[in-house]
């Protein structure tokens, strides 16, 4: 049977009903899923008529009610927006409901009423405005799953990054470069690679100063953290090498050499992953986004577009769906191999 995938509407004053309306634009993705919109209805219907497609918004209550049918888009209908969200706007209403779309998609993964969720992007400002003060989806999904051990991965093509650390200071950052939180990072990207389908993950581990430290020269973390982790790994048989300079390791994996590679802080996973992933066309004055974000440790499957709202365009019709479309591939893949674990 095929998965049943939901997908959040993301910041209704954003591009993420739009994008969501182009990916299920594509007749394959229902030849592969069985995809539901949760959120609001309305806004969805508005984000058809905004692309003058033939399609049909059917607003449901329960998942069983769902057509799946292509040409038609199926809403867990929320019925959580007014006519006063504006596309562009930050707002306490539209951080409130794509707040709710969150919450529930995780509820009915929870459930097994889905079974992977794809999650449109959210305005971290809208969010708090609504009294939900999260850092982002990462946060929310671990809190509302009780999930202590998660991280976040960020995946294009070859390129597939793990990390250490994430939204704190660089300076506490360092601070968190631990033995076990590297180990524990290291057996959440084996893990991933095997459910993307990966046999015999090969993994490169970053060090966390300049050319590893030189030997103490520029900082002991490598000796006293990463380097106990690395051995570690090893020994429970994991393929794992390191620690690398990161300046050279991410040129070996976008080239192939390895299947997967752990960051120790946001910047240095983030930048080369939106180097290779993100490019601006000047022709079409559109930022071309192709990177994911997955979170990894959870008991659900959860994959986002690795960009954000994108205030900047919402409702012109001209935001990019392809991260949307790697997003889905990435969570059908993950359903159908966890469902054959």
């Amino acid at each position: 049977m095929k998965p049943i995938i939901g997908i959040t509407m993301g910041d209704p004053a954003g591009i993420g009903p739009e994008i969501t309306v182009k990916s299920l634009s594509e007749k394959s993705v229902y030849e592969r899923c069985n995809p539901v919109v949760v959120g609001d209805a309305g806004v969805m219907k508005k984000a058809v008529a905004l692309l003058k497609l033939p399609y049909t918004v059917n607003a449901v209550e329960k998942i069983s009610d769902s057509k799946f049918t292509f040409g038609t888009i199926d809403v867990f209908d929320l019925k959580n927006v007014s006519d006063k969200v504006n596309f562009g706007e930050v707002s306490a209403e539209a951080g409130a409901a794509a707040f709710q779309s969150v919450t529930k998609v995780i509820e009915l993964a929870l459930k097994n009423e889905v079974d992977a969720t794809v999650t449109a992007p959210i305005n971290k400002e809208s969010i708090n405005l609504a009294g939900h003060h999260f850092s982002g989806h990462t946060e929310i999904y671990a809190h509302y799953t009780n999930t202590k051990k998660y991280a976040m991965l960020l995946a294009e093509e070859n390129l597939r990054v793990i990390h250490v650390t994430t939204h704190v200071s660089l300076r506490q950052a360092c601070d968190l470069v631990k033995t076990d939180r590297i180990l524990e990072v290291i057996q959440l990207l084996d893990n991933a690679c095997k459910q993307f389908g990966i046999a015999k993950p090969k993994i490169a581990v970053a060090g966390l100063n300049p050319h590893c430290g030189e030997g103490g020269l520029f900082g002991w973390e490598e000796e006293k953290e990463i380097i106990p982790a690395i051995n570690q790994a090893k020994a429970m048989g994991y393929a794992v090498e390191g620690p690398i300079p990161a300046d050279s390791m991410f040129p070996k994996a976008i080239g192939g050499q390895y299947d997967g590679c752990v960051a120790m802080y946001h910047d240095q996973g983030h930048i080369p992953l939106k180097v290779e992933g993100f490019k601006w066309n000047e022709k079409t004055q559109r930022m071309e986004v192709r990177g994911v974000n997955i979170t990894l440790g959870l008991p659900i499957i959860r994959v986002s577009v690795d960009h954000g709202t994108a205030f900047e365009v919402a409702g012109k019709g001209i935001a990019s769906e392809e991260a949307m479309n790697i997003s889905l591939d990435y969570a059908i893949r993950m359903a159908a191999n966890r469902k054959s674990a």
